[in-house]
């Protein structure tokens, strides 16, 4: 039975995101104490090396993460050399692109500002395989579009995989403002707030394996989707795509990781402190670490399309200003509103038409009016 299987056989996916992108966090502790987490890993190809340090929080809290500032951080190889990560901002720590050996081991040392020491297990290099191409299909049954990531390693070295993945999408405001006001005059608008791009990371954790199939091939392999719905789709939509080859450890790290963040919060899932990687504190065995170091190159690759599937935007009928102020006038003064100003209206423009600026703003919406350099 095995030789009359398709030579090309669709891998195992270890999630599927079945709904909107939500953001990752790092798992949670029923306690008073804040743990370290440690997000990123050591780029040995051509970009930065990037890693987080924030800190866990109790499950009630409601406050953003726990940023860790000012610790000292370097990767060391297991030859001796040591590079040092600085902080370009506040608990972001990177460390420019160098020459590494793709047959070396390395380890991450931290050091907190109070003195606590944490250090990772020395890990080998994973050489993560290039990407094939990007595909999608719309499926009308779930109103969305899937999109579809393929590879192959020709060498069979990698089988487990990781990916992430950064959308961008073209949008406007349900109407356009043309006119503002500026010293308590009426000017035509000199920046165009109608029309944004958005931006997005995926928060999910998108695992695979070929581990039980006889070549290493992902094929036609159901990465994520993006519902009709978000209107993400309506004008121009692009997606880049990051792969990672990863060990065998740091797949069964993010396998667990992911079951528990993604976990109902019963007494039968798993809990957070079994899932505590390959970083451990120097200084306090029963000081928990959260997160995984790893060693790999990163490949990306963008696709961009036009499917041109959602609607046009929609918000509430204009309201009417008066262009000139009247204390007698039942309508507000065009100089005096908080809304933002469409056109001139009337048979002798004496009014202006105005919407607040959820409906002509485009950057409420979270996009920005920055054109990206790719589009």
């Amino acid at each position: 039975m095995r030789n009359r299987l398709p030579k090309f056989v669709a891998f195992v996916l270890l999630f599927f995101m079945d709904s909107c992108i939500e953001p990752f966090s790092p798992p949670e502790v029923n306690s008073i104490e804040n743990h370290l987490v440690v997000d990123g890993f050591l780029n040995v190809g051509q970009d930065t090396s990037r890693i987080e340090l924030r800190r866990t929080q109790n499950v009630n809290q409601t406050a953003g993460p726990i940023i860790e500032t000012g610790a000292e951080m370097s990767v060391e190889a297991e030859s001796g050399e040591i590079n040092a990560f600085t902080e370009s901002k506040p608990g972001l720590y990177v460390l420019p692109p160098r020459q590494y050996s793709m047959s070396g081991k390395y380890r991450l040392r931290i050091k907190t500002r109070d003195a606590k020491e944490y250090l990772s297990d020395f890990v080998e290099v994973s050489v993560t395989p290039a990407i094939d191409s990007l595909t999608t299909k719309f499926d009308s049954f779930q109103d969305a579009m899937i999109f579809y990531v393929n590879a192959h390693d020709t060498q069979g070295k990698v089988q487990f995989y990781r990916w992430k993945f950064e959308e961008t999408w073209e949008y406007r405001a349900a109407y356009q403002t043309a006119i503002e006001v500026i010293d308590k005059k009426y000017v035509g608008r000199q920046i165009d707030i109608n029309h944004c791009w958005g931006n997005q990371k995926s928060g999910s954790i998108l695992l695979g394996t070929t581990i039980k199939l006889s070549s290493d091939i992902i094929k036609d392999l159901p990465l994520f989707k993006v519902p009709v719905s978000t209107n993400k789709l309506y004008m121009k939509y692009s997606v880049l795509v990051k792969q990672y080859g990863l060990s065998r450890p740091a797949f069964e790290y993010w396998t667990s990781l992911s079951k528990t963040t993604q976990g109902t919060g019963t007494l039968f899932d798993p809990q957070p402190s079994q899932v505590t990687g390959n970083i451990k504190s120097t200084t306090n065995g029963q000081d928990l670490v959260f997160g995984y170091f790893s060693a790999s190159t990163e490949e990306t690759k963008r696709l961009t399309i036009t499917p041109r599937l959602g609607r046009n935007p929609t918000c509430m009928m204009p309201d009417t200003f008066d262009v000139v102020c009247n204390p007698m006038s039942s309508r507000q003064c065009g100089l005096e509103t908080t809304s933002l100003l469409i056109a001139y209206a009337g048979l002798r423009g004496e009014f202006l038409l105005g919407s607040p600026s959820e409906c002509t703003d485009c950057r409420t919406q979270g996009g920005t009016l920055q054109k990206p350099s790719y589009w």
